[in-house]
Order: structure tokens, then sequence, then C-alpha cells
């Protein structure tokens, strides 16, 4: 029996989320709305920057695929990350979050002397996150990282998007796709942030390979893929690199095509305080509900009512409470 609903590689991150005014964010010179790469020099002086102003989600586990296989992990599927952590605090507290969700990991023995990934996650009175980030050791994440047992032990593998701005990163996603592959694991890519797409198209397009069976990203990303400006035709390119995939398109909801038919979910309707973590957890969701046995809508829907409820609070993800209380509420079970 398959042990893992989903294997993931990614970035290990720790979050650190401070509200601002778009005006902060011209004058610090940050773009908004993307994942911005900076070394550990501009984070500090971000946060100097900003020292008065309070932190509502300190030292909470974040990245990508983290935050998705979490997600995954705390509706009740068992889920595995490959990432890479130092000897530091911050990579305790990674650890420690991912074995409290249920996550499993291959790194009792594998940490490192260095400094743990962090994310500045700067959050403007619209909701939107415009993220800085210092990779740390994540930089150096590579094949030697990857755990084949644990990839064959699975139903998907999820590549995160950001992998293509790291040389070893990008090398170790590629594998990690092509092992899937050979032992018939189905393959999902994030494409992660539109400043991906846009800088490192090749990069991303060789994660794609020949295709892979799913693709999640939302709107930005898929109009920036297809290089339009028209949904329609942003679908019509990525059906040509996925068997399937869920684009989600904030208050708008999502589509998502299941290699057949095309479905529009509408979205949760909340007041949305922070929109870190709305996609991942779109993604752990939508992941989750297939292991139940539920179609593409239906897990569309569960994508679409899970990232509404993130986006109400601070912090990249609820709670195990929260997540089995919204699973049961959806579900009955």
């Amino acid at each position: 029996m398959t042990r893992y609903t989903a294997y993931a590689i990614g970035a290990a991150l720790v979050d650190t989320e401070i509200e601002v005014t778009d005006q902060q964010l011209k004058d610090m010179g940050v773009e908004k709305g993307l994942m911005t790469l900076v070394d550990e020099a501009r984070q500090r002086e971000l946060l100097d920057h900003l020292q008065d102003h309070l932190i509502r989600a300190s030292h909470a586990s974040g990245g990508s695929a983290g935050n998705s296989m979490i997600a995954t992990a705390l509706f009740g599927a068992p889920t595995f990350m490959s990432c890479k952590v130092a000897e530091d605090n911050d990579g305790d507290i990674y650890l420690a979050d991912l074995e409290t969700s249920g996550v499993d990991h291959g790194l009792h023995d594998k940490r490192q002397s260095g400094t743990t990934g962090k994310c500045l996650v700067l959050i403007s009175p619209d909701a939107e996150r415009s993220m800085n980030t210092f990779l740390g050791v994540s930089e150096t994440l590579s094949i030697y990282e990857i755990d084949e047992p644990a990839i064959v032990d699975s139903h998907w593998v999820y590549l995160e998007g950001y992998l293509v701005t790291s040389e070893t990163g990008h090398a170790a996603a590629i594998r990690t796709r092509e092992i899937a592959e050979a032992h018939g694991v189905k393959t999902a890519v994030s494409f992660s942030d539109p400043g991906m797409v846009t800088f490192f198209r090749d990069n991303m397009s060789a994660m794609l390979g020949n295709g892979v069976d799913l693709v999640f990203c939302n709107e930005a990303e898929a109009l920036e893929w297809a290089q339009t400006d028209t949904l329609e035709a942003a679908m019509d390119a990525i059906k040509t690199v996925a068997k399937t995939f869920a684009i989600t398109r904030g208050a708008a909801g999502a589509v998502v095509f299941d290699g057949h038919q095309t479905f529009k979910v509408a979205a949760h309707k909340v007041d949305a305080v922070n929109t870190n973590g709305a996609g991942d957890m779109f993604a752990g969701a939508f992941l989750y509900a297939l292991d139940r046995g539920e179609d593409y809508q239906r897990a569309a829907e569960f994508g679409a009512r899970a990232a509404g409820e993130v986006v109400q609070f601070f912090g990249p993800r609820l709670t195990a409470s929260q997540c089995q209380a919204l699973r049961t509420e959806f579900f009955g079970s």
C-alpha cells in the first residue's frame, strides 16, 4: 500500500509577517505582490526599517511546498517533505512544525552548519503579500536531499516552482520528476510566483519536461506562462504541458480542468487580511480531496474553501483543529 499522498521538494523557510502600507513598500524599494530573493543584509535592512511595527506571525515555518504538505497532512493524508535546514534555532522550528503536523522528512542526521532560510512577508492593506526571501542553506538544496524510496511510496510528487532560481535545486526538481515518472507516480508542479515564470521560463519549462499530470498556478502566472491577456488562451497553453490544471483567481474563485471538462469554482467569500499561503493551502487541500477519491470539481471547491479560510488570519496556514473542523464541515468526516 502506498504510504504517502504526496512527496514534495522545496525550500524550507521560516516566515516573519509584518503589516505595512503601500507607501512603505515604495520607500523600501519592495516590489509589491512578488517574491524577491535577497541576501541576509538586505533582509536585515528591511527588518531594521520596520522594527517598530507589530510582527503578527513570527517564527512560523513556511515555504511553498512545505505549506502545502503541512496542509495535506493536517487534513488527514500523510506527506513527505525533502528540504534543507541548518543546525540553528530556525531549523529546529521548521522541523518541529513538520513533525507536529505529521509530515515525514529525512533530515534527522543531515543538518549542517549555516543559516536556515527566512522569508520576510510584508502584508499591505489590501491583504497582498510581498515576500523578501533569504534562502540560506536552501540555496544549496540538491539531488542529495532526494529520498527515492519516499517518492516511490507516494501517489503524487509536488514540485515547487521556486526551485527554478537555484541551479542545484532545479536539478533536484528535474531528477525528482524523472524518478516519479519511472515509477508511475503522478507529478504536479506549482508555478509559485509570476516572477518565476517571467525570469526563469527556460528552467520552468525544463521542470515540466514532456508534460506533468497537474499544474497549480494563479491567473497572473497562467497569463505570464502563455504570454497572453486572456484566460482562455492561457488555459490552452497550459494544456500543452499538463494533463490537468487548477488556476486560482482570488476573489473570482478558480478554474480547473480534469483532462476532459473545465469547471469554474466560486471563491469562499470572506474579509481577507493576508493572502500569504492561500495558493499553498489551495494545493494542499486539493491534493487531500483527490486522495480521498473526490473529483476535480469537488477538490477545487474544497481548495477554495480552505484558501478562503486561511486568508482571514495572519500566518501561512490553519491550525490542526481548524483543518479538522473544516474537513468535517465540508465532507462530513
